[in-house]
């Protein structure tokens, strides 16, 4: 398959490349050509193709969509930064303007892709203690909740030039970098513990479930709609630090007060602080995804053992 991705140098989409570098085509859209060729060192990877992009403007990238069988679309400006008024507003930019660009350059291919795959965020839902949400849960009425809707309503709109469309709602995604990389530091100098008060609900899912669900997606005609990339058992911060301390070795006993992340992420702390349960019930159901790790105690072992 001829494949368009971007988003290809971040924590989900290095894994992506990773595995369909092997047999496919993958075209890389990029706003940095050299950052994106020192992740995927082009003798080691002969089968892509790296072309510089603005995610946010018309630009000759658009032509490359043409011909191409599918496209992949994670990109957005990282979510776990001080909110500043400026900043909502790339975060939104970002994802919305993005992806109206990317189906923009679909619907103007005279050889469209046959799918589009595109990320969104569990944000969707808002946050709660008490809720559990499914992908049948209605939008929540948070700032990422509205951000979330307006992103999946301009991927929707590929649907207007015949186009497969596949929106994943990630969940707080497990491998070597993103949220582990910031809490196993403590942990392995005796100084680990749970954000806030420990009782919000943290929805995870291994990097590799996510990669192996849209690797699904994009072989199977069959697949099209919202699917929550979530695993089937998620737990609360206590949970997850005790069993990140236990897989390390380590105590978990110090906790991280709320003033503290508030301090360092503003409004962007309310992510971890509050969290959302939220299941997989189409990825189960619909896409009959068989997850590697549904539990959270071999996801961390096999995160801790074989990438850190």
């Amino acid at each position: 398959m001829k494949i368009a991705i971007t988003g290809a140098t971040g924590f989900v989409g290095t894994k992506l490349v990773e595995k369909l570098a092997q047999d496919n085509q993958i075209i890389i859209l990029t706003r940095n050509i050299d950052k994106a060729k020192s992740v995927f060192f082009p003798a080691i990877y002969p089968n892509l193709e790296f072309i510089f992009y603005t995610p946010k403007e018309l630009g000759s990238w658009q032509s490359k969509i043409d011909g191409c069988d599918a496209v992949i679309n994670l990109a957005g400006a990282p979510i776990a930064e001080r909110w500043s008024d400026t900043y909502k507003q790339e975060i939104l930019d970002s994802r919305l303007l993005g992806t109206k660009m990317i189906v923009d350059a679909i619907a103007k291919s005279n050889q469209k892709p046959q799918v589009l795959i595109n990320a969104s965020a569990i944000g969707f839902y808002g946050t709660s203690e008490t809720e559990t949400y499914t992908e049948n849960s209605p939008v929540g009425k948070d700032f990422l909740a509205k951000v979330c809707q307006g992103w999946e309503a301009e991927a929707e709109k590929v649907k207007e030039a015949g186009v497969r469309l596949v929106i994943f709602r990630f969940g707080i995604v497990l491998g070597n970098g993103g949220a582990l990389a910031k809490m196993i530091p403590p942990f392995k100098i005796f100084a680990g513990g749970p954000i806030g008060d420990g009782k919000q609900w943290f929805s995870w899912i291994h990097r590799e479930d996510v990669v192996e669900m849209i690797i699904q997606a994009l072989k199977d005609s069959n697949i099209n709609g919202t699917f929550n990339a979530t695993a089937p058992h998620p737990v609360t911060m206590n949970q997850l630090c005790e069993t990140l301390g236990d897989s390390l070795k380590r105590p978990s006993w110090l906790p991280v007060p709320s003033f503290a992340l508030e301090l360092l992420l503003g409004d962007g702390a309310k992510v971890v602080l509050e969290g959302q349960k939220v299941l997989p019930q189409k990825t189960t159901e619909l896409m009959n995804y068989n997850f590697r790790y549904p539990n959270l105690k071999p996801a961390l072992e096999q995160i801790i053992t074989n990438e850190f």
